[in-house]
């Protein structure tokens, strides 16, 4: 493609006054409808290769020896420090838990750094110190990197990108395409932490509690899981755009069904206090330290209890079941015995929230 070839959007799906949009709008970093878009119609028929075209959370790379996970991610959240963690930390465990997908052990990361004209040299070495420490508590270890500085006010203090990889073990087969009618969905924790957290601060809001990010690194709830059975189809940490996106996702990769149940969704009072007050649904609100996993039913119950045996997982549920109907789509189940269709949204509730 060249500078000179004209981009199509007569085929994009979002609504007319979007679809025209001619210039990139903060919806369009939200892992929403128009995240996906950007990504279907604009990048992928630039880079396009078979690697690419499965767009898990990281590449499954096969290689003399064995198979490797690699994954980037850019972090922006603003502010820059939360309750629960900062930039630094957040942007180690997001790197560590979208290799941690694939069923891989994360090894090694890269960080490249581009900040901002009069940031505080102590800020950026808090920073540091906490994505060192996350690498520690992750098990990997940081082995290359870069900086960039940009002018005074063009930065926000600071971004960073980390890499990375693992060594997926053999016998295990995760993809976003692997769900299949009669699996179970699995949540590993409380939802909506991360993005109300964020938030909180952003905004200045005090609610009746501090909601804390649960910004955490995943891997070894992972290696617990695989422990238990390799009979793992899908896994997904659901970060921006919520359960609700990652589940959309999911269901149109594998053109199956997915039936939640809402009353068994583990939302904490703070969070479901804060979406109350601001009209704001938990379902696609983002976690830095929570999993979804789709699984065989005749083996989620030992691997609930496996999960719940972990720190980061006491409070793992089932949330609903995969079917044949309506594929392509999420529905709920309300407390009501009614039904209602889960979409993936066309940008964000919370932007800039990782």
């Amino acid at each position: 493609m060249t500078m000179t070839t004209q981009i199509d959007l007569s085929n994009w799906s979002c609504p007319l006054p979007l679809r025209n949009q001619p210039n990139i709008i903060m919806g369009h970093g939200g892992g929403g409808k128009l995240s996906a878009e950007l990504v279907e119609h604009l990048f992928l028929p630039s880079f396009r290769n078979d690697t690419l075209a499965h767009l898990g959370d990281s590449a499954q790379l096969s290689l003399a020896g064995g198979r490797l996970a690699f994954s980037t991610d850019s972090f922006v959240v603003q502010p820059l420090f939360f309750p629960g963690g900062n930039i630094g930390d957040l942007a180690v465990n997001g790197t560590v838990n979208d290799i941690a997908m694939s069923g891989a052990q994360p090894l090694f990361l890269s960080a490249g750094f581009i900040l901002e004209e009069g940031l505080p040299l102590e800020t950026l070495g808090t920073i540091a110190q906490s994505m060192g420490e996350a690498a520690r508590r992750a098990g990997v270890q940081l082995v290359a990197g870069d900086t960039k500085v940009v002018d005074k006010g063009h930065g926000d203090g600071v971004y960073i990108n980390t890499s990375g990889i693992g060594l997926i073990p053999d016998g295990v087969t995760i993809g976003p395409d692997q769900a299949r009618p009669g699996d179970v969905v699995i949540v590993s924790g409380e939802i909506g932490l991360h993005g109300v957290a964020v938030m909180s601060v952003r905004a200045g809001l005090d609610f009746d509690t501090v909601v804390v990010s649960d910004c955490a690194p995943l891997n070894d709830l992972v290696a617990a899981m695989l422990a238990e059975t390799r009979a793992i189809h899908v896994l997904r940490d659901p970060t921006r755009g919520g359960v609700a996106s990652s589940l959309n996702e999911i269901a149109r990769a594998s053109q199956v069904g997915i039936m939640l149940d809402e009353r068994s969704l583990p939302v904490p009072p703070g969070v479901r206090s804060a979406c109350e007050l601001l009209g704001l649904d938990p379902l696609y609100v983002a976690n830095e330290g929570k999993l979804l996993a789709i699984v065989p039913a005749g083996v989620a119950d030992a691997l609930l209890a496996a999960m719940q045996r972990h720190p980061l997982g006491q409070a793992a549920t089932i949330i609903g079941r995969v079917t044949e109907k309506h594929p392509g789509m999420v529905v709920a189940r309300t407390g009501l015995g009614g039904a209602r269709v889960v979409d993936m949204q066309i940008g964000e509730q919370l932007p800039r929230i990782c």
